[in-house]
């Protein structure tokens, strides 16, 4: 029992809105039905080719930075919690609206509304948790946050692959109804977290988290460590992305016809391995610092993505999928703890709009550049394309890893001597 204790360690202690966020993600994701069939959806239910659908994926993961950019700006002037409600209620009204139009160009344009209206709240929801965390308990909080997303993935896209193919209705209506149910638990339960100017001060534990004057851009030419982690980040999610793109693909062509049910119980095992394993993950790589904690998480990707390229049994996939969820665990509890601990708490929602924009290049062109590259090289050959990717973005960040680590040290011996 006490050792169970210390794996939960990271958790305990928290703000009770923190565990108000981790309820309203469990009840968000029992609902997420949309976002990881969207490739099947444009193929199989509207009939789009794998390079139109990409090209469309794309599309709207262009149209969502100049949202994101907004979102943020919003989001330092307005407050977190009046963007939050209002945009993420306007994407989840749109999921709904698809609910009553057949599967056409139409349903893709609400689609694609939806979500820009998702990254328009997304600045919100990652300065949210930043406001009511430390540097002591940050790691926890977002990895709670994490957490409770794959508590309801883990069931619902089992769901949805089950209502995909014969009650798209339902589906849609599925994703609207439990995001509502989700808003209303910010809606009654959180107060507004943006901090006064003195709460500012006083929240600034780290040099890097002090208020600062200035545009979004100076703040960022003050802080090249931070446009150097976007750009190798990129790279992760170029390759992530195709989890949800080129892995569906994959599994309709092994199982024709049962890809769409197959693809959701691949993506509940990756809901139930996240579950498991967050906790000993969190716990067991507390010490490291966040850019060595990714460049593990690179490394999975490399072993998993790459072996895709050349498995042939179902044995083999599965593994594959297990180390890649693995690595998916270990970047995605990093990435928004080291943005959070080198952002001035004057400037975190327009940080968490510009980083995630530049970052999220990865998933707008992963799509796109895949879907070509399909024809070309078959899906086996297109897989090992992607594990070069993630070899040459794990490499860059285990550099970037190196000059943090040389940095911490010189600011240690500095202040030692002082």
């Amino acid at each position: 029992m006490k050792k169970f204790s210390n794996l939960l360690s990271p958790y305990q202690g928290l703000p009770r809105e923190v565990y108000i966020i981790f309820l309203a993600r469990v009840v968000n994701a029992i609902g997420a039905f949309v976002w990881p069939m969207m490739t099947l959806i444009l193929t199989k239910k509207i009939g789009l080719s794998t390079s139109e659908a990409g090209f469309w994926i794309a599309v709207s993961g262009l149209l969502s930075m100049p949202a994101s950019l907004i979102g943020g700006k919003l989001t330092d002037t307005i407050g977190r919690k009046p963007v939050l409600l209002f945009c993420e209620g306007t994407a989840v009204l749109l999921f709904g609206a698809c609910a009553f139009v057949e599967p056409s160009m139409p349903m893709v344009y609400m689609m694609m509304g939806a979500g820009v209206f998702f990254m328009m709240a997304d600045p919100a929801h990652s300065s949210m948790i930043a406001d009511l965390t430390t540097v002591e308990n940050r790691a926890g909080a977002y990895s709670l946050s994490y957490l409770g997303f794959n508590l309801g993935f883990a069931i619902g896209p089992i769901i949805g692959g089950m209502l995909f193919e014969n009650h798209l209705k339902w589906f849609f209506l599925g994703d609207s109804i439990t995001g509502l149910a989700s808003l209303a638990l910010v809606f009654f339960f959180i107060k507004e977290t943006i901090p006064s100017q003195n709460e500012e001060i006083k929240q600034a534990e780290l040099e890097s988290e002090a208020s600062e004057e200035g545009s979004i851009l100076a703040v960022l030419f003050r802080r090249p460590l931070l446009i150097w982690f976007a750009l190798f980040a990129l790279g992760y999610n170029f390759v992530y992305s195709q989890w949800g793109f080129l892995l569906p693909m994959h599994v309709e062509a092994m199982n024709p016809g049962e890809g769409a049910a197959l693809y959701g119980k691949l993506a509940s095992l990756n809901g139930f391995t996240v579950i498991l394993f967050t906790p000993l993950i969190t716990k067991g790589f507390e010490n490291l610092r966040e850019t060595k904690k990714i460049v593990i998480g690179g490394i999975g990707y490399v072993i998993g993505f790459g072996m895709l390229g050349f498995v042939e049994s179902k044995a083999a996939f599965i593994l594959a999928c297990f180390i890649i969820t693995l690595g998916e665990i270990i970047v995605t509890i990093s990435f928004m703890p080291f943005l959070a601990n080198h952002t001035p708490a004057s400037h975190r929602g327009r940080m968490n709009a510009v980083l995630p924009i530049v970052m999220g290049l990865g998933f707008t062109f992963g799509p796109l550049i895949v879907g070509n590259l399909i024809p070309r090289y078959a899906i086996s050959g297109t897989w090992k394309i992607v594990a070069i990717i993630a070899i040459i973005s794990t490499i860059a960040m285990q550099f970037l890893d190196q000059a943090e680590g040389k940095s911490s040290r010189i600011k240690k011996e500095t202040e030692e001597i002082a």
